[in-house]
């Protein structure tokens, strides 16, 4: 009787084991859902020509925007405000750019787009692919007008960038209202509102900054 009590015990024991193990399994199926399964949770599916097209000309307006922004700090001798200016829109504008990418890439649409690449390949781009405006965004410098920032200094440089800052902000702006008249995707068009909101009032402080040098 002891023998059988004990092998029912040992028995009882692995079974209560073998489900918790079955039960813990069940709570981690895989752990974590792949980037694919992520990208589709984040992104509608409900897109339009205006989504595609919004996204494919802001991408190299807004790359054009760190390009200007880099090509000042790369300077030694502009004003402190401009230069903390110039980060910040460097940094707000970067994450936006793999945003709208990945968007496009989760429709299949990025063949449809800029032609200009990822961040990565930014650095290998001239001045001539930074100042042309594929898509028919406003406000984008052209190739005389980043050579001549690029050969500036000092307040110059400064007074330079602010101006073609303005202008730029300033297409973005008009190109992000219209997409919000045209537009389908919820993301993109919530993206539009946050660029009118955050560019108008750098505009606003770009005119104040320039009214200081």
């Amino acid at each position: 009787m002891k023998t059988r009590t004990s092998a029912a015990f040992i028995g009882a024991f692995a079974l209560t084991a073998v489900l918790a193990g079955c039960g813990a399994s069940e709570d981690q199926p895989g752990e974590t859902p792949s980037d694919q399964e992520q990208a589709t949770e984040e992104t509608s599916a409900e897109y339009n020509d205006a989504d595609v097209d919004y996204l494919s000309g802001m991408i190299p307006h807004h790359q054009q925007a760190v390009h200007m922004s880099e090509m000042l700090l790369e300077k030694d001798d502009v004003e402190p405000e401009v230069a903390n200016l110039a980060e910040d829109i460097r940094d707000a504008q970067g994450p936006e750019i793999e945003q709208m990418e990945s968007w496009l890439d989760a429709w299949g649409e990025n063949d449809a787009g800029n032609g200009m690449g990822g961040m990565g390949d930014m650095e290998d781009m001239d001045h001539g692919d930074m100042g042309e405006n594929r898509m028919g965004h406003q406000g984008m410098m052209s190739e005389e007008d980043l050579d001549e920032l690029d050969a500036s200094t000092g307040s110059t440089a400064s007074t330079m960038y602010l101006e073609h800052m303005i202008v730029h902000h300033e297409g973005a702006v008009s190109s992000a209202e219209q997409h919000l008249q045209e537009g389908e995707n919820p993301e993109a068009l919530e993206l539009s509102e946050t660029i009118i909101e955050s560019q108008q009032a750098e505009i606003e402080q770009m005119e104040e900054l320039l009214t200081n040098l």
